[in-house]
């Protein structure tokens, strides 16, 4: 039996309808809500369904888990109660990691890109362990996450008990089917093609670092199915361990993915430039580009979908369908 943290969420839901595809027993742990996250399940639902509040009890009573997937998390990069954030992103983390020691239970868990903070060149996204405490995130969310790949990094140290198998995949700009719950965290693409539907030029902020053009702003954008796909490897080769990037190593600008949903979208491109909001300047990646040697050193050899045929499969195939769920 796995189980899935946030497996009613973006990649967790994505996540959880391949292994129910592989055959695999799963358990989501995760809030419904009221916001149609359940739609995110309606065509590949788990065993069960287990409130986060109830997941220790749940585990202590279910030896038969093989492995978590803890892709839970308050990830709104806005986000400011530091206590909630931190009990939610570090404090649970900890326990399902100690757990897992316990019981030899495999662990794989969700860090972040935004635990790069300002870094601006490639050399800066390296994910080797030695430069962990290089990293200064911008903003809370990245900061949680970077606490959490610190203290794992320190039982190691320390030789504490480990799981038999444990991974951090620190996820870049991921994008694709069943995010539309998100909000205002929603990926660039959704909200881009948002913008074609109803007529309105695409959007896209000024740059707010001197020298830089405007939609010169370059992330390393990733389809969501690439992202799952690694995971799936890492379950398939239980003896890889460790912190690694999860991006396509490229990074590509915000221009770029104006004009990719426009092409994917059939419309003529269509371009305008607005001025940041006072809350993100400061706190936004302006470049952001995955290291992705030592994923691929530890034996991972897939290629990444290239930026235009992902967002022309996700519009394709998800955004333009009566049913936009995977």
């Amino acid at each position: 039996m796995i189980v899935i943290t946030g497996g009613a969420g973006f990649i967790g839901s994505y996540l959880q309808g391949k292994l129910r595809s592989r055959g695999e027993e799963t358990v989501v742990s995760d809030w419904l809500g009221e916001a149609g996250k359940w739609r995110n399940l309606q065509r590949h639902a788990p065993l069960e369904i287990i409130p986060p509040e109830s997941l220790e009890s749940f585990l202590e009573e279910n030896p038969s888990v093989t492995a978590i997937f803890h892709m839970g998390a308050i990830s709104t990069t806005t986000a400011t109660d530091g206590d909630l954030v931190w009990q939610s992103n570090v404090e649970l983390s900890q326990k399902l990691w100690t757990w897992c020691a316990r019981h030899g239970v495999r662990f794989i868990y969700a860090s972040s890109a935004a635990t790069y903070g300002a870094a601006s060149r490639p050399e800066e996204f390296s994910d080797a362990p030695d430069r962990l405490d290089e990293l200064h995130p911008l903003n809370l969310y990245g900061w949680s996450k970077h606490a959490f790949d610190q203290w794992v990094m320190h039982q190691l140290q320390k030789k504490a008990k480990a799981p038999p198998q444990w991974v951090g995949l620190k996820f870049f700009n991921v994008y694709g089917p069943n995010e539309y719950h998100k909000g205002a965290m929603i990926s660039v693409v959704k909200g881009k093609y948002d913008e074609v539907r109803s007529g309105a030029p695409l959007r896209l902020f000024r740059s707010d670092v001197p020298g830089l053009p405007d939609g010169m702003q370059a992330r390393d954008f990733i389809w969501v199915g690439d992202v799952v796909d690694v995971m799936l490897w890492l379950l398939d080769n239980s003896g890889v361990n460790g912190l690694f990037n999860c991006g396509t190593g490229v990074a590509r600008t915000y221009l770029d993915l104006a004009h990719a949903v426009c092409d994917a979208a059939g419309v003529v491109r269509n371009v305008e430039f607005v001025d940041m909001p006072e809350k993100l300047r400061g706190q936004y990646q302006s470049y952001t580009c995955a290291d992705m040697r030592r994923l691929k050193a530890a034996g991972y050899s897939r290629p990444f979908m290239s930026l235009e045929d992902g967002v022309a499969k996700y519009i394709k195939d998800y955004l333009s369908t009566p049913c936009p769920y995977y």
